[in-house]
């Protein structure tokens, strides 16, 4: 009785997460819609800020802490309440800025909610590290170190208020604290955590000093790469110097990561049918992609243009979300039957979701490549993107309707 209890209260949480991934998806679809038929009565600002923290905090985040939960708490452990309890209250939090972010944008509500959240988060760092396995291997290792960069990152959030009321929203220490909390949640907190839940897959022991390697370098690499988006704001040489520095301790990190998986991945492909193989490929060239694309913005015609050109902003920060998190994420759930992947609905709907994503970011990079050309606006390009997000919403309504028609495994 308690174990179906369980299985049904972990089961919820799912399907949680992908309503809030629908809703931020469909905010997307409607922002497409918007260049199409501009609306008169909704903001078009405030539906990209609602947009934005309902992907990352209610899809990103709460499956990750679904996942962190199921892999991670022992059983003795998240058995208690807390975690439910944590879960639907973090929930509610979501809701809020989901409602709050269109309506007002950032005011008073949607920032009491942005701010419960972060608060909810210091407890459920603590709660992870009070529970979390003593005997720490390398998935646990990189788990503790995502939930530090998860508390670190928040410090560019605290720093907004001070800096607003000092210096106005205009000036580049608030920029700047923007940039330091995104990129160490997209890069800290965000993938180090899909790397544990990744590596806690892989069961036979892995070789300790290569591991080591590669996780020193990475946390370093991740520390040293800031200084590319602070590079945007304040123009010093040592910027690009520390950046390209951290890239290539990113670059033999990752192939130490490579080396340490290597001698397991023939026995970890024998396991996955072909829909979950192709997800962890899928994630796994999309992680290539990033580092292809942080190699390229070395270049100095590059640095200077990469943010200013917004096409090729949103195409890389959804390369990251949906692309490579959302990837592993997916992999993950199918390869432990959290989803099932054997059913019909399911195998159309994750191709359906991964092929409009593909097809939006191609029409991205290559809408973004002829501004930087001065060629202007390709012919049909917002009716073509519109229509390719299309396919986005339907893989997920079509995933939902399966996870709701099917009974979901937990053991």
């Amino acid at each position: 009785m308690k174990l179906l209890s369980k299985m049904n209260t972990q089961r919820s949480w799912i399907i949680c997460c992908f309503i809030n991934f629908i809703v931020a998806s469909i905010m997307g679809l409607l922002m497409r819609f918007a260049y199409l038929f501009p609306f008169k009565n909704i903001n078009y600002i405030y539906l990209l800020h609602a947009h934005s923290h309902v992907a990352m905090l209610g899809w990103v985040y709460m499956m990750i802490f679904v996942l962190i939960v199921h892999f991670f708490i022992p059983k003795d452990k998240n058995d208690n309440p807390i975690y439910n309890q944590l879960f639907w209250i973090t929930e509610f939090t979501v809701v809020g800025m989901m409602i709050s972010f269109p309506i007002q944008g950032y005011a008073l509500f949607s920032i009491v909610f942005s701010t419960l959240h972060i608060l909810l988060s210091y407890f459920f760092c603590w709660l992870v590290w009070r529970d979390c396995s003593k005997d720490r291997g390398p998935a646990e290792k990189l788990l503790i170190v995502s939930i530090l960069f998860m508390v670190f990152s928040t410090f560019g959030v605290w720093c907004l208020g001070p800096t607003i009321n000092m210096l106005g929203k205009q000036s580049v220490f608030y920029q700047i604290a923007i940039q330091f909390f995104l990129h160490f949640q997209f890069n800290g907190w965000f993938l180090f955590a899909i790397l544990a839940l990744f590596v806690k897959q892989f069961k036979n022991e892995i070789e300790t000093r290569q591991f080591r390697i590669f996780l020193t370098l990475l946390i370093l690499g991740t520390f040293f790469t800031v200084a590319f988006p602070i590079s945007w704001f304040v123009k010093d040489q040592i910027l690009k110097c520390l950046n390209t520095f951290g890239f290539l301790l990113e670059v033999i990190a990752f192939v130490y990561f490579y080396k340490m998986l290597n001698p397991q991945i023939n026995q970890f492909k024998a396991n996955l049918d072909s829909l979950t193989q192709g997800t962890y490929v899928f994630a796994l060239w999309s992680l290539s992609l990033k580092m292809i694309l942080q190699l390229a913005v070395l270049l100095p015609n590059l640095t200077e243009v990469s943010h200013q050109i917004r096409n090729w902003v949103i195409g890389f920060i959804h390369l990251t979300t949906l692309g490579i998190i959302t990837g592993f994420l997916f992999g993950i759930l199918l390869q432990n039957n959290l989803l099932q992947r054997k059913a019909y609905l399911l195998k159309i709907g994750v191709k359906c979701f991964f092929f409009g994503y593909v097809i939006t970011e191609i029409l991205l990079f290559l809408q973004g490549i002829f501004y930087f050309l001065d060629k202007g606006l390709l012919f049909g390009y917002y009716e073509a993107i519109f229509g390719a997000s299309i396919f986005i919403v339907a893989g997920l309504l079509l995933i939902l309707i399966s996870v709701l028609k099917t009974k979901t495994r937990f053991d």
